[in-house]
């Protein structure tokens, strides 16, 4: 495989995404808090499609301009260009959930207004749009990995290269620095190409109330609650089954780590975030253009109001052309799963990425879906086969090894998606995890660490939801 390591960048005293473990320092980091879940970049973008009327193009595009924030090049990295939805080329970005408690809405949200004025990234994705646009990949970054990092550019100077530091304390240490968000981004995402060895040169920050606003735009989410469930903290109080969810619950849900139906971790609260992105995500695309129009601008207009987008995305032309890209995509072709963790040696309340881990990087760094030996359906194209796009390839080869070795391989359950294993435990053909009967969620058979959920399965049995595409 073909090497994507980002030679010519110099990054001091850190050498890249194959550097050794990290080292001890005395590096920044933040103290451990309850924090947000916030997730949903992805359905947001789909929401431009059927807002071309010029009134409204207008009105989307100086809501865009607003929110624009610049990238603060790093190394030789050279200024982000506008991305080109049309050049056939896989997309990707950093998607950023920021934790801030300023105003009075992420004050609510997010429980204390103790911390009003701090910033901190709880939550790290990385979404990787393919160049045919028949698959999205989204890999989720706990914010208690310790990680090695380079030195990054604020607008207010240099940041050292640190060592054996809590993922999230990235954002807090170049915002308190640079004082604003273009260093507090640019510094994650400089750490995460470095971390990967992938080349995002894009983010999406969004807070607390942004998620809810969105949220609530779109007329709420459905959402396969796996268990009764109480959070003190929020007041958070669901029933077990299909719930109709509006912007506060669901976004108090995605960030509960307290009370019952969940463990307590950040790892856990990722499967959630992911599982709120791709339900949401649903119901973008199952709008009905010609008669929900009004619904789709309203959410389009909550969406950028609650963005903050880097230069490279900042343009309505952007958006909403890759919108119309993405458009015939199948929602079942939107592959999702958490960074391999193992604990920390040096500290029980935090983890490590897994040997495992760089396997999930190379899928991108490679350009294959993170999901291989589940077949792609390719988006219909007018005047195209399906067979002639990268990923229908990729799948129909996946699919005759598949075949060859049917004899030795478990079948696979039409409804749920798993199969089982000699023991009776199910297992996430995907990723080989281990998924838990009673809400869906997947381990890693080597870790024992959440790294995904799985949906179709959760939505099939606790809340008979029919799969769709």
């Amino acid at each position: 495989m073909t090497s994507h390591r980002i030679a010519d960048i110099k990054l001091p005293n850190i050498n890249g995404w194959h550097d050794a473990l990290p080292k001890h320092s005395m590096g920044y980091r933040a103290q451990h808090r309850v924090r947000s879940a916030i997730a949903s970049i992805v359905a947001a973008v789909l929401v431009f499609v059927g807002t071309a009327a010029a009134a409204v193009w207008v009105d989307l595009n100086s809501a865009i301009s607003n929110g624009s924030v610049n990238v603060i090049p790093q190394g030789k990295m050279s200024s982000p260009t506008l991305v080109d939805p049309n050049a056939g080329k896989a997309i990707e970005f950093l998607v950023v959930g920021q934790d801030s408690r300023d105003g009075s809405g992420n004050a609510s949200l997010g429980g204390s207004t103790d911390d009003a004025g701090s910033h901190q990234a709880d939550t790290t994705m990385v979404v990787q749009i393919s160049a045919d646009r028949s698959y999205i990949n989204l890999v989720s970054i706990p914010r208690d990995s310790l990680v090695d990092v380079p030195s990054c550019q604020t607008s207010k100077g240099t940041i050292p290269a640190q060592y054996n530091v809590m993922f999230n304390s990235i954002f807090a240490g170049a915002w308190s620095q640079g004082g604003d968000l273009s260093s507090a981004a640019s510094c994650t995402l400089a750490a995460v190409n470095s971390l990967t060895g992938l080349k995002l040169e894009n983010f999406i920050v969004v807070d607390f109330a942004g998620l809810r606003d969105m949220i609530d735009a779109i007329g709420g989410v459905n959402l396969c609650i796996p268990e009764d469930t109480q959070d003190s903290y929020t007041n958070l109080n669901l029933k077990k089954g299909l719930q109709h969810l509006n912007g506060t619950q669901a976004t108090q849900y995605a960030r509960m780590r307290h009370g019952t139906g969940t463990d307590g971790s950040d790892i856990m609260r990722t499967t959630r975030q992911q599982y709120l992105v791709k339900e949401l995500l649903k119901q973008a695309m199952q709008k009905n253009l010609f008669t929900q129009t009004s619904q789709l601008y309203q959410l389009a207009k909550a969406t950028l109001k609650a963005l903050s987008l880097s230069t490279g995305l900042a343009s309505t032309t952007t958006l909403a052309g890759l919108a119309m890209s993405l458009k015939n995509m199948p929602t079942s072709n939107f592959f999702t799963q958490t960074i391999p963790v193992t604990t920390a040696p040096s500290d029980i309340n935090r983890v490590v990425w897994a040997s495992t881990a760089d396997a999930v990087w190379a899928k991108l760094r490679s350009g294959k879906p993170l999901t291989e030996k589940t077949q792609i359906t390719a988006p219909k194209k007018s005047g195209k086969s399906a067979s002639s796009s990268p990923s229908a390839s990729a799948s129909t080869s996946s699919s005759s090894s598949s075949t060859a070795s049917s004899s030795s391989t478990p079948s696979i359950n039409p409804t749920t998606g798993l199969t089982t294993d000699s023991q009776g435990n199910l297992i996430d053909p995907n990723t080989g995890g281990i998924v838990d009967p009673a809400n869906g969620t997947i381990r890693d058979p080597n870790t024992g660490q959440y790294i995904g959920i799985a949906d179709r399965y959760l939505n099939a049995t606790v809340c008979a939801i029919p799969a769709q595409d």
